[in-house]
């Protein structure tokens, strides 16, 4: 790790977990389990406190459904022992990318370098 990412986690909480979290998750963390994204998730002995320490940014649409239930005590089943079962129409879970590159431009968009198609179906409005 080099000095410019220690600057980063020490003063920033979107580059990874700070300095604090690093701490209490080594001094009381009891690890669960990670995701097909390589977040960890741990708890303390008691089960009084659930948290993550993810891979990378810390974005929570990161977190799937599953997961997510843990931390949220709806269930208090750990999904890598006890995976919930899934419809077969479900999609896998995806990270939400809105506001990124990533994110959906219509035709047209300002965001895009190709201009809309020809509609002969529309006709704009002008005024008398």
């Amino acid at each position: 790790m080099g000095i410019l990412s220690t600057i980063n986690n020490v003063f920033t909480w979107w580059n990874g977990a700070t300095l604090n979290t690093k701490l209490f998750t080594a001094r009381k963390g009891v690890k669960v389990g990670e995701d097909a994204e390589g977040n960890v998730y741990y708890r303390t002995a008691n089960d009084s406190k659930r948290w993550v320490m993810f891979n990378g940014e810390a974005e929570a649409s990161r977190v799937s459904a599953d997961w997510h239930g843990w931390l949220h005590r709806t269930f208090d089943e750990v999904p890598s022992e006890k995976p919930l079962t899934h419809k077969d129409w479900e999609l896998p879970h995806q990270e939400n990318v809105t506001g990124t590159a990533l994110a959906y431009a219509p035709a047209g968009s300002i965001r895009t370098a190709k201009a809309p198609a020809e509609r002969s179906d529309y006709e704009a409005w002008s005024p008398e």
